[in-house]
C-alpha cells in the first residue's frame, strides 16, 4: 500500500506492527511477523532513515513508531522533495542537451527554432537587438560570483531603457554575489528602477528569456563568450520558463538575509551538502557555487561537525539517516 511512496513491504509490515502494538520494540514487532534478524535490521534502518522511527522517551536506548499521520506527512514531503528535485534534473539537462547539439551540429539560423551567434561582438549586438524589442518580460539566469565593472557599465543603459518601458524585469544571481560590494551597489541600482532580484547558491547556465518567446544562452559551457544560442522553439521556451520560476520560487531576495531551514542550514549550506553526497570535489563544488575552494572547505568542515561524522562519507551516510538529505536513501 506504501510502495508508491517508497516504502518496501517489510519496512511498511514493521511500521504497521508498531504502530497497531506500540509496547512492542522493533525486534519484538519484527519477531512477531516471523521476520529473520537481518530483515528486522533493513527494515529498521529503511524506517529509520524514512523518518517512521525514533527515539523513544519512555524506554531509553530503544526505538517507537512516529505518529500515523505525520508518518505520512514525512513520506508525502520526501516524495515531494525528490520528484521537485528530479523535475530541476530534467530541465537543466534539456539545457546542456541544446548547448551540445549547437556545438557539433551545423546550425542555420532557421533549423529546429535555434540560431547561433559567433563572437563576442555579434552575441552582444545580437543580444542587444533583442532586448529592445522586448515588450513584457525579461527572466535571466546570471551565474557570476561577481560582475566586471565593464559588464556593468554596459548593462547599465540598456537594463534602463527596458525598466523605463514597463518590461518586468527578474534576475537570479549565485548567492556567492552578495559578498562582492560593486555587485550589490549594481543590483540595488536595478531594484531602485523596479527591477527584483533574487539569489540561489547554485545555477546551471547563463540564460536569458525574453517575452516567453525567445532564449538566449551560451552555446559552449566551458566558452561562453565563443558563440551563443537563441532559441525560439516552444518546446524548448516551455522548458526553460518552468526551470526559470522553479529556480525563482527557492530563490531568495538580494535584500534579505538568506533564509535557514529547519536543521539551520543556509541554502548554500544544503547545496554543498547535496553536492557533497554526488561526490563533487571541493573545487567542482566551488566552481559551481561561485565561490572560493577556502570557503567550501570551511562548510565542509562545519557540516561534518555539526553531523558528528570524521570522513566526507561519513557525513553522506549521517545526513541521509538524519533526513537532511532525502533523496540519497532511495
Amino acid at each position: 500500500m506504501l510502495e508508491s511512496l517508497g516504502l518496501d513491504a517489510a519496512g511498511e509490515a514493521l511500521y504497521r506492527r508498531m504502530l497497531a502494538c506500540p509496547h512492542e520494540d522493533p525486534v519484538e514487532a519484527g519477531t512477531h511477523l516471523g521476520f529473520s534478524q537481518s530483515q528486522i535490521d533493513a527494515a529498521v534502518g529503511r524506517l529509520t532513515v524514512f523518518g517512521l522511527l525514533c527515539a523513544s522517551l519512555s524506554r531509553p536506548g530503544s526505538l517507537r513508531a512516529v505518529s500515523a499521520p505525520a508518518g505520512m506527512e514525512i513520506l508525502i514531503a520526501r516524495q515531494q522533495a525528490e520528484l521537485a528535485a528530479q523535475q530541476q534534473r530534467v530541465e537543466a539537462s534539456r539545457v546542456a542537451a541544446a548547448q551540445l547539439v549547437a556545438e557539433y551540429a551545423d546550425l542555420r539560423s532557421d533549423a529546429h527554432g535555434v540560431e547561433q551567434v559567433v563572437g563576442l561582438d555579434m552575441i552582444n549586438e545580437r543580444l542587444a537587438a533583442l532586448v529592445r524589442t522586448t515588450s513584457r518580460e525579461s527572466m535571466t539566469f546570471t551565474p557570476r560570483r561577481a560582475m566586471s565593472p565593464e559588464s556593468m557599465a554596459a548593462a547599465r543603459p540598456l537594463e534602463k531603457q527596458v525598466l523605463q518601458r514597463g518590461v518586468r524585469v527578474r534576475d537570479i544571481y549565485l548567492d556567492s554575489v552578495r559578498n562582492d560590494p560593486a555587485s550589490v551597489a549594481y543590483i540595488e541600482w536595478q531594484t531602485s528602477l523596479g527591477a527584483q532580484v533574487r539569489s540561489v547558491p547554485s545555477l546551471p547556465t547563463r540564460i536569458i528569456i525574453l517575452d516567453r518567446q525567445v532564449a538566449f544562452l551560451p552555446a559552449r559551457s566551458d566558452d561562453t563568450s565563443a558563440a551563443a544560442l537563441i532559441l525560439t522553439g516552444q518546446g524548448t521556451l516551455t522548458v526553460l520558463c518552468a526551470l526559470f520560476e522553479n529556480t525563482w520560487n527557492t530563490a531568495q531576495p538580494i535584500g534579505q538575509a538568506p533564509a535557514t531551514d529547519a536543521r539551520g542550514l543556509t541554502p548554500q549550506e544544503s547545496a554543498v551538502l547535496h553536492l557533497l553526497a554526488e561526490g563533487h570535489t571541493d573545487e567542482a563544488i566551488a566552481k559551481r557555487l561561485g565561490v572560493s575552494t577556502r570557503t567550501i572547505r570551511r562548510i565542509t568542515n562545519t557540516l561534518m561537525s555539526q553531523l558528528q561524522a570524521r570522513s566526507r562519507f561519513q557525513a553522506g551516510i549521517n545526513a541521509s539517516q538524519q533526513g537532511w538529505i532525502s533523496r540519497l536513501a532511495c
